[in-house]
């Protein structure tokens, strides 16, 4: 246990010089901003809603407030299960051996808790980029299905790459590519070294290299060509890190930290050439004209597929900026004159079609089509199965396929932006929409952030009162129809959403027992389970049992009367004398109803006058337990 401390101790003051020195930056930096104060009470609070909102505004999970306190460790203290895995879902470090992290788990209120930390220990866990890095870098040797545009020819090997990766990486390839989009293959002089060059496009294609494996079975006079070859080719294609990036370190944390960057920095490239040529360049179409688009596959953002999204006309502003419209055919900048010629669209080239006024349209359905590249969307596996197989949308023709998807234009838009910089930023308005479409294809990752959202700003852990009396006014767009929320989760199979479905049903379920549609989804939860014998259970009905205890248990254990609670649930579901003579609800000696009143006794859900707001729980607990088992009796159910 000595040892254990001296080492911590001599890891600490290495950390600390480190720091110091400017040669590692700090895990957990001071954060006095009123943002960061609102963020770490709400992780005390255990608002799960504030949370998501802070950490979608751009709140660092990973800061420390002036008490020397991060929101993970305050979660942690709390016993804030949901709101600690939050965190570590966003990015929150709980790493062994650091004085935070040892702090973290020292700290954390149960076993429950400490193991979900140990479970997400940097050691056992990975960057929240590498999902996208590592596609990136496998499509440096995926044979099939074949995306490449550009082959780059040394003297002794050929290296199939993507034109529209190398210009967001390298500003060398951006305006050689630019003068000459159509370009098919690029030969480089014979002085420059195959490996040299590997090392270079691993390090574009986000792969993690380093000088041992690029010169790893070579004589020192080799070995000094490579680094030579490396040197000079960093210096072409204006990458001037790539030394930085391949040479040893043996520090762990400094490791991680120059990974962290480097991978942060090549998605903010990738993001930016995908906001600048993808979302820019997307097009609106009337929906009966789709079929003469035609888009050259040499085209100045190297697209190789479209995707469709169709939206009805009323639902779309013909003011926005930076899109295209093509009325009936015709193809042209927002906001300049109609043509009847038809050119380049800034290099984009678009079939001949008649002109004709876009306002005599409006009425008419449109149609968003998105230029996007076939080696992205290989991620989605619905979309490597379609690029893989015999499809129409698999062949290779002189115009660009379009492929129509089943959702809105916004939706698809999320979709594009996840699997381009695997940002995936949306409010709850679209979540259930991206949900659907995630689990459509594939796209796991995706289906459970879209849950993550779902279930934070839909607020599930608010009480009744809280629920009526939120932070201030309720934006409509955060108004969740919990009865849609419950079967997305059943269609999608997403566990989350129906745990929180329950959870959300049970802390307001004075306002759901009497709605006919409540009755509906029980009856629709026990048809789900196969071969229901009559005193199986109903899952939905069981959870909501569930959530409930626990939302009146939080009232009883203050009071010391949750021992009788259980008591209660045991004998008949009814509260012992013993607890109501406790509660001053003893049956003789009922005073009178005004002097109750008068005094803030209130009333329970039956009307009945409470001694006080214990008393009411009390009586209200029983009262909705016995209002579940009649409405079990009328559905003919035994649960």
């Amino acid at each position: 246990m000595v040892l254990r401390k001296h080492e911590i101790e001599a890891a600490l003051a290495t950390e600390a010089q480190a720091i110091s020195s400017g040669r590692l930056k700090e895990d957990n930096p001071l954060d006095l901003s009123d943002d960061f104060r609102v963020f770490c009470e709400a992780c005390r609070r255990n608002d799960l809603k504030l949370c998501q909102e802070m950490i979608s505004k751009g709140v660092n999970v990973n800061a420390r407030d002036r008490y020397d306190y991060t929101p993970l460790i305050l979660a942690s203290l709390c016993g804030h299960f949901e709101v600690i895995q939050l965190l570590l879902e966003n990015g929150a470090l709980c790493e062994r051996d650091t004085f935070q992290g040892e702090r973290c788990l020292y700290n954390a209120l149960n076993d429950r808790i400490r193991n979900l930390l140990l479970s997400y220990d940097y050691s056992k866990s990975s960057s929240p980029l590498q999902p996208l890095a590592a596609h990136i870098t496998s499509l440096l040797t995926r044979p099939t299905p074949k995306t490449s545009d550009i082959t780059l020819a040394t003297y002794d090997q050929d290296f199939n790459l993507h034109k529209f990766i190398l210009t967001a990486r390298s500003p060398y390839f951006a305006k050689k590519l630019a003068a000459a989009p159509d370009i098919s293959s690029f030969k480089l002089p014979h002085s420059v070294p195959a490996q040299s060059l590997a090392v270079a496009l691993q390090y574009l294609y986000f792969q993690e290299v380093s000088l041992r494996t690029a010169t790893f079975g070579l004589s020192d006079e080799e070995e000094l060509i490579v680094l030579n070859g490396i040197d000079k080719i960093s210096r072409t294609l204006e990458i001037p890190r790539l030394f930085e990036n391949i040479t040893e370190v043996s520090d762990r944390r400094l490791l991680r930290q120059l990974r962290t960057e480097e991978l942060e920095r090549g998605r903010d490239q990738l993001d930016s050439w995908f906001q600048e040529n993808v979302v820019k360049h997307k097009m609106v179409v009337d929906s009966d004209k789709v079929d003469n688009v035609q888009w050259d596959r040499d085209n100045s953002i190297y697209a190789d597929i479209l995707l469709r999204a169709d939206e009805e006309s009323d639902e779309y502003e013909l003011n926005r900026s930076n899109e295209y419209t093509i009325a009936s055919g015709v193809s042209t900048p927002r906001a300049s004159t109609i043509r009847n010629t038809l050119g380049p669209l800034n290099g984009i080239p678009v079939g001949p079609m008649k002109s004709r006024s876009p306002s005599r349209h409006r009425g008419l359905r449109k149609s968003i089509l998105y230029p996007a590249h076939r080696a992205m969307l290989l991620r989605s596996e619905y979309f490597f199965t379609m690029f893989a197989s015999s499809f129409k949308e698999a062949q290779e023709t002189p115009h660009l396929q379009i492929v129509t998807l089943d959702c809105s234009p916004a939706v698809l838009e999320t979709m594009l932006t996840f699997m381009y910089t695997e940002h995936a930023d949306f409010g709850l308005d679209v979540a259930i929409d991206v949900l659907f479409a995630a689990d459509q294809l594939f796209i796991e990752k995706l289906k459970q952030r879209a849950a993550m959202i779902i279930s934070t700003l839909g607020n599930g852990s608010t009480s009744t009162v809280e629920s009526e009396n939120p932070r201030g006014e309720t934006d409509p767009d955060e108004v969740i129809d919990i009865y849609e929320v419950l079967r997305a989760g059943w269609d999608t199979r997403v566990q989350r959403l129906e745990e929180f479905a329950a959870r959300y049903m049970a802390q307001r379920l004075e306002h759901f027992i009497d709605d006919p549609e409540f009755a509906t989804i029980v009856k629709e939860s026990a048809k789900r389970v196969k071969e229901r014998q009559e005193t199986d259970t109903v899952e939905l009905v069981d959870d909501i049992r569930y959530y409930l205890s626990e939302r009146f248990r939080l009232r009883f254990e203050d009071s010391g009367l949750d021992e009788m609670m259980d008591e209660a649930l045991q004998e008949n579901n009814e509260v012992p004398l013993e607890a109501m003579e406790k509660l001053g609800l003893g049956e003789k000696d009922v005073p009178d109803i005004e002097a109750q009143l008068a005094a803030g006794a209130v009333r329970t859900l039956d009307g009945e006058i409470a001694g006080d707001e214990f008393a009411q729980d009390a009586i209200n607990y029983q009262i909705l337990l016995g209002k579940i088992d009649k409405l079990l009796e009328d559905l003919n159910l035994d649960a």
